[in-house]
């Protein structure tokens, strides 16, 4: 039953447009909409960032809340990149589906960063946040995740 559930959720999430996500790479290149990677380690929040302090990486524009993250960030870019390119990592692993994100929706595990899916189902009207079934099978999410990305990587969302 559980399988059920979590399949069904996500063909609703996968097949419908939904608000409060974003791009995990907007149309005008900045990352995670606009929100600070190296704050996800340092504060343990989603915090916004400032178009004024920002760095490029990899043609990707990404801001910062204060000029000591952007240097951390220089330094090591690696450290502070989302996991599957800032893809919902529960639609990566369950579904080999590239899922827009809310970037306030977020995890830590083993120092790597992963985001999540959080919004409303339109045709239920149901808050879903994809960290929760994310968090029952962590384990076996983040393996299967990691094997389905190479390939889905490749593919235009």
């Amino acid at each position: 039953m559980k399988h059920f559930t979590l399949l069904f959720s996500f063909l609703l999430l996968i097949t419908t447009s939904l608000s409060a996500q974003v791009e995990p790479v907007g149309k005008d290149k900045v990352a995670i909409g606009g929100y600070d990677v190296v704050a996800y380690f340092n504060t343990g929040k989603a915090t916004k960032g400032n178009a004024s302090i920002s760095s490029t990486n990899n043609g990707i524009l990404y801001y910062f809340a204060s000029a000591e993250n952007k240097d951390a960030f220089v330094k090591n870019p690696d450290a502070y990149l989302p996991q599957y390119d800032g893809y919902c990592a529960l639609a990566v692993g369950a579904q080999n589906k590239k899922v827009s994100i809310n970037p306030e929706a977020f995890k830590i595990t083993d120092g790597k960063l992963y985001l999540f899916f959080n919004g409303e189902l339109p045709l239920s009207r149901k808050k879903f946040n994809s960290i929760e079934p994310w968090n029952r099978d962590e384990d076996a999410l983040i393996k299967k995740a990691d094997a389905n990305w190479p390939s889905l990587k490749a593919k235009k969302k």
